[in-house]
């Protein structure tokens, strides 16, 4: 039996992949590479020495993702698929409902006619919106305020209703927080496109040359330096954190969400002091104007995540700078383009 990732290549996809190879899984991955490269497959090959089936297409393809099902004795989804830049969203919700979510319904009803129910979704802790107080629980009221943020949402109760209606269906809700890092190899890491949306992916180009300084949205936040606070996880704690939910997932129908995040919260200038001491690399930054909507502090309690997936983060904000910068300076321009030659690599 299989594994299916959608958006498998991505950022999160790709250490995701890693790690489910490691644990000795089938993978079978479906991306339409368009905020992604097949290189970063590539690579998830080398480092675990084991292959996998890739698939060019998008869920908006029926026809491909059929082909998937046929072909694979899928056993379960990891849905990564989507769009997820929050400024792109907000100038152009239409592409970010018709994608994500039409997407997603296409997934789930060839799922459904395939007999394939057990699924583990990538949402996000911008379900939230802007809480109340911190530490986040996932029993907080939920209210997504942009339109990245309100697809998850949407998915997620759509996932309900599904869960509502066939029982037998066993699907895990993801939120996590910032994902940061890269694999200890320095071979597959973040490689957005454009300056990037994160704040980690930034300060790696601002201290490699690409970009002049880092940009600071705000300073007079109620936070002890000004700046908004955020909760950075390890992208390979992150990873393992999709291993333990599937194997829940697979092994007794239900409906379960789960905070992953380190429980910690680090402001904007923390950040950059830990990439400069982990480093040696010094980053110039400016403040300018805060952006609309943004939290002043936002951080998981990820108690429950421990307690029923016996998951927890285990490494820190030095080990998530020094494995970014690995990651940068090995890949100054990122994953190199490579032809697509092969479905299984």
């Amino acid at each position: 039996m299989a594994i299916l990732l959608t958006g498998g290549a991505g950022y999160i996809g790709s250490h995701t992949c890693v790690e489910l190879l490691n644990a000795g899984q089938e993978i079978v991955v479906l991306d339409n590479l368009s905020n992604s490269k097949i290189e970063a497959l590539k690579r998830v090959s080398e480092i675990t020495g084991k292959g996998l089936a890739f698939y060019h297409g998008d869920l908006l393809d029926k026809e491909t993702v059929e082909k998937v099902f046929i072909q694979n004795p899928i056993e379960a989804v990891i849905h990564f698929a989507g769009f997820k830049a929050v400024g792109e969203s907000v100038e152009n919700p239409l592409a970010y409902y018709q994608n994500n979510i039409s997407g997603s319904l296409v997934l789930f009803e060839i799922m459904k006619s395939f007999g394939v129910k057990n699924l583990v979704f990538s949402s996000s802790a911008t379900v939230y919106g802007i809480p109340e107080t911190v530490p986040i629980t996932e029993d907080f009221p939920i209210g997504a305020i942009n339109p990245y943020g309100r697809t998850k949402q949407m998915i997620e109760e759509i996932l309900k209703d599904i869960f509502i209606s066939d029982p037998e269906w066993s699907i895990t809700l993801l939120r996590y927080f910032n994902p940061a890092g890269a694999h200890l190899s320095g071979k597959i890491g973040e490689d957005p496109k454009g300056i990037p949306n994160n704040l980690m992916p930034y300060i790696q180009q601002v201290a490699i040359g690409k970009l002049d300084e880092l940009k600071v949205f705000g300073n007079d936040y109620p936070t002890p330096d000004g700046t908004g606070i955020r909760d950075y996880i390890h992208v390979m704690d992150l990873a393992n954190g999709h291993v333990k939910a599937l194997e829940k997932t697979i092994h007794r129908p239900s409906l379960n969400i789960y905070n992953l995040g380190t429980g910690t919260g680090y402001s904007v200038l923390e950040l950059k002091n830990a990439f400069e001491s982990a480093t040696g690399q010094i980053i110039p930054y400016s403040i300018t104007e805060k952006r609309p909507g943004d939290a002043a502090a936002c951080f998981a309690d990820p108690s429950k995540a421990q307690r029923e997936l016996e998951w927890q983060a285990l490494r820190g904000i030095e080990e998530m700078c020094r494995d970014s910068w690995n990651w940068q300076i090995n890949n100054p321009e990122g994953y190199k383009e490579t032809k697509l030659t092969a479905e299984v690599y």
